[in-house]
């Protein structure tokens, strides 16, 4: 092996090692008994590991409900989110109507508007509706993103026109070459947009706390940020709680890494 591919090799590692530092110290933390990560110099390993503090935040505080809540809005929101994204993507990118250029161009131009900006308005409509404190109301901001439908389009671009008029000229309606050309075809893109939007639900703090009053809907960054305000100095509690809220999504990510960024990449081909 040449010498310039050694060096490359470990400065790669190296790099991988400190980005990857904070987690692992993390996890460590979580493991050490309380008040031991406080101690100088704080230590790298605990020196007995010991799962404790998530017993205690199963059993005393109930986080597996939380970690349900989390679960639950996380999914339906990705499901959701596909049920409108999908169609009004392929839509953009294949079918004819009036205005559907400039109507494209008005949701791209909208990506630039902080998303913090839209939330006052929209709390007190669905306040009007009565969707406040409900799991609808926290569900609202994932139905049709703008970026889903951009990510879905421009992949969608990319199918052939043969395939959809061969569809028409024997007969099939659009829902049908819709959904037996169209979305076998759009897989890539859908298991990366799911995973978008089930991570960007699952990791949501400020929406969920805004429209979230009731204690037992918290999500887990939620129930997590409550908690931290009563256990403020106990580093190792957090810690473990944490990684509570960071494993599922990690794990998700790692083992759908190559759909997620082949689907990116595949959306960026034409445009």
């Amino acid at each position: 092996m040449k010498p310039s591919v050694i060096i490359l090799n470990i400065g790669a590692a190296l790099v991988a090692l400190l980005v990857l530092s904070p987690l692992l110290w993390m996890v460590a933390v979580s493991l050490m008994s309380t008040g031991e990560s406080a101690s100088f110099p704080p230590p790298i390993l605990p020196r007995a590991p010991t799962f404790e503090h998530y017993r205690t935040l199963f059993v005393d505080y109930g986080i597996g409900r939380y970690l349900f809540n989390s679960a639950l809005l996380a999914s339906l929101a990705t499901i959701l989110a596909l049920l409108f994204t999908l169609p009004a993507g392929y839509a953009f990118a294949k079918l004819r109507f009036r205005g559907r250029e400039r109507v494209f161009q008005a949701l791209v131009a909208a990506l630039v508007i902080p998303g913090q900006i839209g939330m006052l308005p929209l709390f007190l409509l669905l306040k009007s509706m009565g969707l406040v404190n409900s799991y609808a109301g926290a569900l609202v901001p994932w139905l049709a993103g703008i970026f889903g439908i951009f990510l879905v389009r421009q992949y969608a671009l990319s199918i052939p026109e043969e395939m959809i008029e061969a569809g028409r000229v024997d007969g099939a309606s659009e829902w049908q070459i819709f959904t037996r050309i169209v979305l076998p075809t759009l897989r890539p893109v859908i298991v990366t947009l799911a995973l978008f939007v089930f991570l960007g639900s699952w990791n949501d703090f400020i929406w969920p706390l805004i429209v979230l009053s009731d204690q037992s809907l918290y999500t887990l960054p939620v129930a997590l940020a409550a908690l931290s305000r009563e256990h403020v100095q106990d580093n190792e509690l957090m810690m473990a709680g944490s990684v509570v809220t960071t494993m599922p999504v990690l794990i998700l990510f790692l083992a759908l890494q190559r759909y997620y960024l082949g689907g990116l990449t595949a959306g960026s081909v034409k445009g």
